[in-house]
């Protein structure tokens, strides 16, 4: 790729992992709302703590597993059409679902601005990693980078989440966002040479209040 080709995709890759981008990922905590109402989230560092656990041994692990298998197989409509099923299938919650389908299906829609061929060998419906990994894929984009991005985009939308919830400060944002960056480069290099073998998660707490959430009486988030 050239030196502008390099640069189109990083601006595609900026633009497509925005908070900005349409979405609807500001309507989810991915179940931090419960685990804030519970106690097991209550400062700035116990926010840090939990969302370093999700990214390496949670939810968001096996959403960058799954991002880069699709990205792997962005030209393969079969394979893509079975990462997508298992990610489906791994959705831990109804609420669970519901998020990574429909930001998923959002993603394609908007995305589409830049048209490409790998939307036609995607499943009607697929879940956000699937989408992203596949989309990144087709446009050239190194996949570290792809889910580096990713990582990056979960964890400002979750440190947000903690603002909104009240267990952190902006300054202590800030400094969480610094804190996680290392882990980010480690985590974007493990992922990029990860096979579904290594899908997994030990987080129950985390499983557990996300299944509690969708019965919580007052609620900032969607899920």
């Amino acid at each position: 790729m050239t030196e502008n080709g390099d640069l189109q995709a990083m601006l595609r890759l900026m633009a497509w992992l925005s908070p900005a981008f349409p979405v609807g990922a500001f309507a989810y905590s991915g179940g931090l709302e419960r685990a804030v109402h519970d106690g097991l989230v209550h400062d700035a560092t116990s926010l840090r703590d939990w969302l370093r656990t999700m990214m390496e041994h949670g939810a968001v692990w096996n959403d960058v597993v799954l991002l880069a298998e699709s990205h792997r197989g962005y030209g393969d409509a079969s394979a893509l059409s079975e990462v997508a099923e298992l990610a489906e299938a791994l959705a831990g919650s109804r609420e669970r679902h519901q998020e990574t389908m429909l930001l998923g299906d959002a993603f394609l829609s908007a995305a589409g601005a830049w048209p490409d061929a790998v939307f036609a060998r995607l499943p009607k419906n697929v879940a956000y990693p699937v989408a992203v990994g596949a989309v990144s894929g087709a446009h050239g984009i190194a996949i570290e980078k792809a889910v580096a991005a990713f990582l990056h985009g979960y964890l400002t939308q979750a440190v947000s989440s903690g603002i909104r919830l009240g267990v952190a400060g902006q300054k202590d944002g800030v400094q969480i966002m610094a804190a996680l960056e290392e882990d980010i480069s480690l985590l974007s290099r493990r992922a990029a040479s990860a096979t579904l073998d290594e899908l997994g998660s030990a987080t129950v707490q985390a499983d557990i209040v996300s299944l509690r959430h969708e019965t919580q009486s007052t609620r900032l988030f969607r899920s």
